[in-house]
């Protein structure tokens, strides 16, 4: 689902009133973008449950920044940004749990595309995450490379060198490379 023009429009009213303590219009922001954040968060942790808990604290998070935020129409960004540092903090609590309980952290290997064809959405999801996360907020959600920047708090260059990275792998395996 692409942020249109009117999308954008209505979230700034309901980020306006939610502002103003009405829970309707935050809820109604609930309504209409959780699953985008929930997407977001899958992509970046790889697991449902997980992504569920991410987006959950987020909202919490969100909720008290609200009032922080200057631009009613950069909602959708600020919650993406916040679900990323959720997720960053999630993913740093598991990594020293892992090194304390195991004494070594076994990370998830960035698997090269499948080798054995299948289809895109397979060789979407054998991208590295920094890379998925990117290519599916600029392209799925329709969010500016500035934008994506700031929900991944990178700098725009990182952004566009991740999306080239991502078409060069994409393009590598719908060709057979």
């Amino acid at each position: 689902m692409r942020q249109t023009p009117k999308l954008r429009a209505l979230l700034a009213y309901h980020v306006a009133g939610a502002r103003l303590g009405r829970q309707a219009d935050f809820g109604a922001l609930v309504t209409l973008c959780d699953a985008r954040l929930r997407a977001h968060a899958r992509r970046l942790c790889d697991d449902p449950d997980t992504a569920r808990d991410i987006v959950q604290d987020a909202w919490i998070t969100i909720a008290r920044a609200l009032p922080g935020l200057r631009d009613d129409h950069a909602f959708l960004a600020f919650a993406l940004r916040i679900v990323t540092r959720t997720a960053a903090r999630d993913v740093g609590r598991k990594q020293r749990r892992r090194i304390a309980d195991a004494g070594f952290a076994q990370t998830r290997p960035e698997s090269e595309l499948p080798p054995d064809g299948g289809d895109l959405k397979a060789a979407i999801n054998a991208l590295p995450a920094p890379q998925r996360a990117a290519l599916a907020l600029f392209y799925l959600d329709g969010l500016s490379i500035a934008e994506v920047a700031l929900a991944l708090e990178i700098p725009q260059g990182t952004v566009k060198t991740r999306l080239m990275s991502a078409r060069a792998r994409l393009r590598a395996y719908l060709e057979g490379d």
